[in-house]
């Protein structure tokens, strides 16, 4: 009798899991994620990705929109927008466990075109609604390659495209064609998303962001905006006070030390940008989050 999806995902989490319980797989851009117990709020900025919800249950805001969503539903982010999310609905038991994989451009594109799809009108960054029965069974038939690894270099990158394909296909088609669009305003920002993702701790004016998107100034920020719901600066901010925090949390940096890595010249202005961030200083934030770590360890 075949595995399901589920099974596959929890089974293959529980041996690779790293800290934080997300577990990368040989498939690029695939990783599953397992916990078994609620979390405290994960703020990210999010590649576009879509997350099936296999078991537990989970809660994202961004912006002024929140979502609860639990197994049978998945979570689509069309943009590098900044989320905050928790686990809300996990155990021992029955562990939180969803499957992520990252939305590829470049399949994207190639399947639009092949479609003959038109992009969609606005749609907000971050949806949540039903799996589709066709993206659910995609999916497994991509998992069940892990346990034939062998396999993995012939037919993982058809499977890969066939599950973009029926998320184009399916209800959240409309919101995945505009990343698909060749030369559109998405992927125009997405290229200076990608130059602020590689350059966060470097200074990075605003003209070179806009060049790199090949739009005017005004455009670009309009665009930028409206796309990631940030502004150019408020973006590298957000990536800066991240990945401050993982330097704390994985490589026990101080405060001060993990704010020159990530490009602050000033150790007080990254302590009160980081407390509006997380709600605490960046060391008693680190503290307990140490704590609250080795409880459930």
């Amino acid at each position: 009798m075949h595995k399901t999806l589920r099974e596959i995902v929890i089974s293959y989490a529980a041996a690779h899991a790293g800290v934080g319980g997300a577990a990368r797989t040989p498939i690029p851009g695939l990783s599953f994620i397992r916990a078994t117990t609620a979390s405290d709020l994960d703020h990210a900025i999010s590649r576009p990705i879509v997350c099936l919800v296999l078991q537990g249950s989970k809660h994202v805001a961004m912006g002024g929109h929140s979502f609860d969503f639990g197994a049978g539903e998945s979570l689509l982010i069309t943009a590098d927008v900044p989320t905050a999310s928790q686990i809300t609905k996990a155990s021992e038991a029955e562990p939180y466990c969803s499957l992520v994989l990252e939305l590829d451009p470049a399949i994207l594109a190639e399947l639009t075109v092949e479609m003959n799809a038109v992009p969609g009108g606005p749609q907000a960054p971050v949806i949540v609604a039903p799996t589709d029965g066709e993206v659910a069974e995609a999916a497994l038939r991509l998992v069940r390659l892990l346990d034939r690894p062998a396999s993995l270099p012939i037919l993982q990158a058809q499977l890969v495209r066939e599950l973009h394909y029926w998320l184009l296909e399916g209800r959240h088609g409309a919101a995945i064609r505009r990343l698909g669009w060749p030369d559109g305003y998405v992927q125009r920002v997405a290229r200076a998303v990608a130059l602020l993702r590689a350059d966060f701790a470097q200074s990075l004016p605003v003209e070179r962001l806009a060049a790199e998107a090949g739009m005017s100034l005004s455009s670009f920020h309009e665009h930028f905006r409206a796309v990631t719901s940030l502004s150019p600066l408020q973006f590298q901010k957000q990536l800066r006070l991240i990945e401050a925090r993982r330097l704390m949390l994985t490589e026990g940096r101080t405060a001060a030390s993990a704010a020159f890595a990530v490009g602050y010249e000033s150790v007080p202005q990254f302590t009160r940008e980081y407390g509006r961030l997380y709600g605490l200083p960046p060391g008693r934030d680190a503290a307990r989050a140490r704590r609250e770590a080795s409880l459930t360890a």
